[in-house]
């Protein structure tokens, strides 16, 4: 489909519908991605052992920086560029993923490099110990130094999906995952190349998965592609894309931190196996966030396209509906975790003490699943509608107001239970501070000042 029939659907076809089509996508390409996580995970609990699980979490404050350098270009370039084909202007959209380009290959050469040179170190500041250090380690050596495929392919996938392209998005991301899914086992297992084997399998599916994109960019059928003229990186069109993307920069920045600080209380309090239980509820609830995430990605488009076009009875439509999706899939979440934590747990490990404080911890953190379901959804509409500052506030509210505080006094009085509460009554204080700041700017006439049409 082209830009151009894009752009017509997304100003014609019914939201409902069109919700459907952008977010089953991405919610099949974000769920896949999650279930390599925990298959991944997996794998290295059953083929390494459960310290090599606990040295894989001392990676994850450095997993969410990846992520969040990537999705300071991804998701501030996808949003400017769904506004954009809004206003019928293809040139600027080009230039836009020109500039996405060149800013993912920079900031993953810059970040990778400067983090292998300082890898043992940063990696014992997150909680690292004697024991679990050359994991950390034997892990993050090859995943930086694959990092500028990592960060083009997130950045360029995203821009792909809010171009008019969800199914080409999803199939690259899935393409990646199964990749991924195959060589796994056959690194860790056949070839005995333990958790470094895994690192390499993350690499290679990303290698492949680049591919399939640059392709789609390549072909001269496509409206948004390659093309001379676009390789140049412009000051207007950087600080567009970063002042969008900095809301999910700076969530993913400071979910790092609260990595850092609950790898090290989890150390202090439980030890290696507490670090190592994190590392497994950790992946079960990212299942259900990524898949929440599915959502916003669906809806980024749809909103960002019509708050451009003006057509603001369309974009209410499309937040209502988002809303829905979002506490149902959490709820589902909710449900699943506090009936069956023995299963989903024992699919990580048999080693009976990393299973009980994993089962205690999931049945804890996800206790306000259902409120994080609305609180997510309305801080990326947030940033759908181009209001970048109110989507950094709430997007640092939970984290860095909230959640960082908690991790701080709460174990103090309660131990390895008070770390794992402070989850959960985080994210019972973010969502009334989302809902309070929604309804703050639905009263003062801020969000929609005029209409254009509806359907």
């Amino acid at each position: 489909m082209s830009s151009i029939n894009a752009s017509q659907v997304l100003e014609t076809k019914p939201v409902g519908k069109l919700l459907l089509q952008y977010s089953i996508p991405a919610i099949i390409g974000m769920t896949v991605t999650s279930l390599y996580n925990i298959i991944d995970s997996v794998f290295i609990g059953h083929g390494v052992g459960p310290l090599a699980i606990s040295g894989l979490a001392i990676t994850f404050p450095l997993m969410n920086l990846i992520i969040a350098f990537s999705t300071l270009v991804g998701i501030g370039g996808a949003t400017i560029s769904s506004i954009y084909l809004g206003q019928k202007d293809t040139e600027k959209t080009n230039s836009v993923l020109g500039n996405v380009l060149l800013l993912c290959v920079i900031n993953g050469f810059c970040f990778g490099g400067l983090t292998l040179i300082f890898l043992d170190p940063i990696l014992h500041f997150f909680g690292a110990s004697p024991a679990t250090l050359p994991y950390a380690r034997d892990f993050m050596q090859v995943i930086l130094m694959g990092n500028p495929i990592a960060f083009t392919f997130i950045g360029l996938n995203n821009v792909m999906r809010a171009t008019g392209y969800p199914k080409k998005a999803m199939l690259s991301s899935l393409l990646t995952v199964f990749a991924n899914i195959i060589l796994a086992p056959i690194f860790i297992f056949h070839l005995d190349w333990g958790i470094r084997g895994a690192a390499l399998a993350t690499v290679i599916s990303q290698s492949i998965g680049l591919i399939w994109i640059v392709s789609h960019y390549l072909n001269k059928n496509t409206t948004i592609r390659f093309k001379p003229g676009i390789f140049k990186l412009k000051s207007r069109i950087i600080m567009s894309i970063f002042s969008i993307g900095m809301s999910p920069f700076l969530m993913n920045v400071c979910a790092s931190s609260v990595v850092i600080i609950l790898n090290n209380s989890f150390m202090r309090y439980g030890g290696d196996l507490a670090i190592g239980a994190y590392g497994i509820v950790n992946r079960v609830l990212t299942l259900f966030i990524m898949i929440e995430i599915g959502v916003t990605q669906g809806m980024q488009p749809v909103i960002g396209f019509n708050y451009g076009a003006l057509l603001f009875d369309r974009v209410r439509k499309t937040l209502r509906y988002a809303l829905i999706a979002g506490v149902s899939i959490m709820t589902f979440g909710f449900l699943l975790s506090q009936l069956f934590p023995s299963a989903i747990v024992g699919m990580f490990t048999d080693n009976h003490e990393l299973m009980e404080l994993s089962k205690f911890g999931l049945r804890v953190t996800c206790l306000m699943f259902p409120l994080a379901g609305c609180q997510i959804i309305i801080t990326n509409f947030f940033q759908s509608i181009g209001k970048a500052k109110v989507s950094i506030f709430l997007s640092l509210s939970r984290q860095l107001l909230f959640l960082i505080p908690f991790l701080l006094i709460l174990p103090r009085f309660w131990g390895i239970t008070g770390v794992w509460s402070s989850m959960p009554m985080a994210d019972f204080i973010s969502f009334m501070t989302t809902i309070g700041t929604f309804m703050y700017f639905v009263r003062k006439g801020l969000l929609f000042k005029t209409n254009k049409t509806i359907e």
